[in-house]
């Protein structure tokens, strides 16, 4: 999952590594169960839902108008895949238990700057096919009232407001499900039923190759970067010619072209820039695009040297070629097993490409 929200005291690197242990190949446990808890949230829970910043596809929702509703409430931030994998589930539930009277409550809390962006938000909510309300929560407000600190995170609330389940990451879904259909139950709702949904993910919404992910999250702006590897370092907030070096170790990267790194992002200045990272999973995603009203960026990738063919991602052809022309999460490779150490290097035919974070699945 995303870890704990960059700004507040946790730190989701140390958290990392702290719970490694039980982590096993995922980046979250996500095999513990959603626990069951009373009462309402510390911190203000559904009352929260006020402080909203905006809402889409739906007029405000407070405490009061959903007042007697099972409500289930999900954080998420759009260029994050392990929400981007939960969400075949919560739009399946959203749309089947409507009837018998759930109410889905999406709450976009932003990690990047760019996930601050409305317009950018309401682009994702419409291409993503998410119909049920989202709050904008960029002041994180409603983070804050849910005392919430993972992206993904579920609450599901009784008629009363309470909290009866939670489940924070990837996974458990039939026991969240399960617990859906508990509390519609106990809310006397008519047209439940018993049976699991059946869901079909595709794309960057297919589940992680957990045993083979080896590789973590890597950022690539200074501040929270690691494993960079180009001759002579970052240059903080500098444009500067960068290099490859001559071999990559494991869950390293580089840069070659005339690049500025900043705290939060990499901005490619002139054609023909390229990255490198060594990684070790069956997905390799790069959350990356032009800026706002910019030009559409073409790009190529190349697996070892060579087109991905077969192990294209969802985003790129067999011959690697695609065009960033928006700034959200990019599929670049899904490859077919054995899963070996790969080197990427995605090449940008045009400037003014910026990028934020390597994932992997």
């Amino acid at each position: 999952m995303r870890w704990p929200f960059p700004s507040r005291d946790l730190d989701r690197r140390a958290f990392l590594k702290t719970s490694a242990a039980a982590l096993v190949a995922a980046r979250c446990d996500v095999s513990r169960s959603g626990r069951e808890v009373g009462g309402v949230l510390v911190g203000g829970g559904l009352a929260s839902l006020r402080s909203a910043t905006a809402w889409i596809n739906s007029p405000a929702l407070t405490e009061a108008s959903v007042k007697g509703k099972v409500v289930l409430v999900q954080f998420w931030t759009f260029t994050c895949v392990n929400w981007l994998r939960t969400l075949p589930y919560v739009r399946a539930w959203a749309e089947r238990y409507r009837g018998p009277g759930l109410v889905v409550i999406g709450i976009h809390t932003p990690e990047f700057s760019i996930e601050h962006d409305v317009a950018n938000v309401q682009r994702a909510t419409a291409e993503m096919k998410i119909e049920y309300p989202v709050a904008v929560d960029n002041d994180y407000s409603i983070w804050q009232g849910f005392s919430n600190q993972y992206w993904p995170a579920l609450y599901l609330l009784d008629g009363n407001g309470s909290v009866r389940y939670t489940h924070f990451g990837e996974g458990a879904y039939g026991e969240s499900e399960r617990a859906i259909q508990q509390l519609l139950t106990e809310s006397h709702a008519r047209g439940v039923g018993s049976e699991l949904t059946k869901v079909e993910p595709r794309g960057a919404e297919v589940a992680a190759d957990w045993p083979n992910v080896k590789s973590p999250e890597s950022y690539v702006g200074y501040a929270k970067t690691e494993g960079f590897a180009s001759p002579g370092g970052a240059a903080p907030d500098r444009q500067r010619m960068y290099a490859l070096p001559s071999a990559l170790p494991l869950n390293h990267w580089a840069l070659e072209g005339d690049w500025t790194m900043t705290s939060e992002f990499i901005r490619l200045h002139e054609p023909d820039g390229r990255i490198e990272y060594c990684f070790h999973a069956r997905d390799l995603n790069l959350v990356m695009g032009p800026p706002a009203n910019a030009r559409p960026v073409r790009f190529r990738v190349l697996l070892d040297g060579r087109p991905p063919g077969a192990a294209h991602g969802f985003d790129v052809d067999e011959q690697g070629t695609g065009v960033a022309n928006e700034q959200r999460l990019f599929q670049l490779i899904r490859q077919p097993q054995p899963i070996v150490d790969r080197v990427c290097r995605i090449e940008f035919l045009d400037p003014g490409l910026e990028a934020y974070v390597f994932t992997f699945g």
